[in-house]
């Protein structure tokens, strides 16, 4: 253990990064998993709340296809600012606060939205509640990440990160029982109470990030804490000194994504965010309304139309361990994947059985290729920038998410045919793959044969070379 190797030698200073890689996954990170996952289970019920409630919203409110794009794309926007802006102040100030923050920002808004009359009020509402469910989604990766060891790091984001997409598919079972009997602002209600009730929980029982204290310099006797809830059988004398042996990079956070070498990962990245998030928006935004133009009952589209985020579920628990080994070069067999099953939604479509299977696989590959992105993505920046770097490729990825829903209601609303609709999401598909191939070649990832166990994170190996080269 580091611990016993650094007190026998008499040293006073324990490499945190270092004695958490040592040790196995525990009960403390188990918790701490669950809670951040609780906190994204309701971000992606919120989130995806407006998509299922689109036809009887419309229907009520006397909508078109053309004015639906803009209000799913307000929440978007607000998502976008908020990855952008949390992030880095996140990395200032601590992951808890933001997260907090965050929750209580979020579940305010989505009870406000039920309270709403008009469309105007609903983009605002939308918006601003955007910024706290954009806010939430960065820091929980980043936190997550910083308590568990880099052989595991990408299996326990990923299935910390399942949280959002139980709660997206959730949100259209949920909405499929409670808009019949009580109406679509039912939906939101739900959506809003949640979370306040879950911020004073997170303010006791969620801690700050380890490594984000230890790289301060303050609170070591904290630090000390919850290294000892990490592994219990750690003693620390009372002068210890915790370290976190990476540059602590002052100045502007954003600025450091292009140095070191930085560059073109990141760049690469935020292609692959935007393609990605782009696919999985127009998805998730226009299912149900397009299931629902095909014959389906508002209550089936919704249903339906919820196997994406199951299927994302299934993908990101089946490929939890092949994202920890193959990285990149996993992630851009996935979205090569996703081209055929997106394509396929528009073929199907007036056939419930394959028209879900298809769903689900489109889902298994873009929901969960996605999530493997921002598993691997919290794997290659440093802790002083992670929720930066986290946050500015959701950020980007926002944008894409706000073109999405656009993109699809102009398709349609121009009369192109299914099919053809769900070929131009297949495009999206395909550029995140070519894009996350690159990366593999870049950064010559995966295909080594070699266990999690027995390497480096691929990311972290050239992050630290890098960065070394560039001091």
């Amino acid at each position: 253990m580091a611990i016993s190797e650094t007190q026998s030698s008499g040293a006073s200073s324990v490499d945190v990064a270092q004695f958490i890689d040592q040790q196995p996954v525990g009960r403390f990170q188990i918790r701490l998993l669950l809670t951040c996952a609780a906190v994204l289970f309701l971000d992606g019920f919120d989130t995806q709340a407006i998509g299922y409630v689109a036809p009887a919203l419309a229907k009520e409110w006397g909508l078109t296809k053309a004015a639906l794009g803009p209000v799913f794309s307000a929440g978007l926007f607000g998502l976008m600012i908020g990855a952008l802006l949390f992030g880095p102040l996140a990395d200032r100030v601590g992951r808890k606060k933001i997260i907090i923050f965050s929750t209580l920002a979020f579940g305010i808004g989505t009870l406000a939205t039920s309270f709403v009359r008009d469309v105007n009020t609903l983009l605002v509402i939308r918006f601003l509640t955007g910024l706290g469910l954009g806010g939430a989604m960065p820091n929980a990766v980043a936190m997550t990440s910083e308590f568990s060891p880099h052989r595991r790091r990408a299996t326990m984001v990923m299935i910390m990160f399942c949280g959002f997409s139980v709660g997206a598919a959730l949100g259209g079972l949920l909405a499929a029982a409670l808009i019949p009997q009580f109406g679509w602002r039912s939906v939101f209600v739900v959506g809003g109470v949640a979370p306040l009730l879950l911020v004073p929980i997170l303010a006791l029982r969620l801690p700050e990030s380890v490594r984000f204290l230890a790289l301060t310099g303050r609170a070591h006797q904290r630090v000390a804490e919850l290294l000892s809830f990490i592994s219990p059988k750690a003693a620390f004398p009372p002068a210890m000194q915790f370290v976190v042996n990476e540059p602590r990079l002052a100045g502007i956070p954003v600025l450091h994504l292009f140095r070191s070498g930085r560059a073109p990962v990141t760049l690469l990245l935020w292609v692959v965010f935007f393609m990605s998030l782009l696919d999985l928006y127009f998805l998730s935004n226009w299912l149900p309304t397009v299931l629902n133009d095909l014959g389906a009952s508002v209550s089936e589209s919704a249903a339906i139309g919820s196997m994406l985020q199951v299927g994302g579920v299934v993908g990101t628990f089946a490929l939890g361990s092949v994202i920890d080994r193959f990285s990149f070069r996993a992630l851009a067999l996935v979205y090569f994947i996703a081209v055929f099953a997106v394509g396929a939604i528009g073929q199907l479509g007036h056939s419930v059985v394959f028209v879900t299977m298809a769903i689900f696989a489109a889902g298994f590959c873009i929901v969960g290729g996605q999530i493997a992105a921002n598993a691997l993505a919290a794997t290659f920046y440093p802790t002083a920038v992670r929720a930066t770097g986290v946050g500015w490729a959701l950020g980007i990825g926002r944008v894409g998410s706000i073109v999405g829903p656009l993109v699809g209601g102009a398709l349609l609303s121009m009369k192109w045919s299914t099919g053809a609709v769900f070929m131009a999401a297949a495009a999206a598909a395909l550029c995140a793959a070519l894009a996350a191939f690159s990366l593999s070649r870049l950064a010559g990832m995966g295909g080594s044969g070699k266990g999690a166990a027995d390497q480096q994170a691929p990311f972290e190996a050239s992050l630290r070379a890098s960065t070394s080269a560039g001091t």
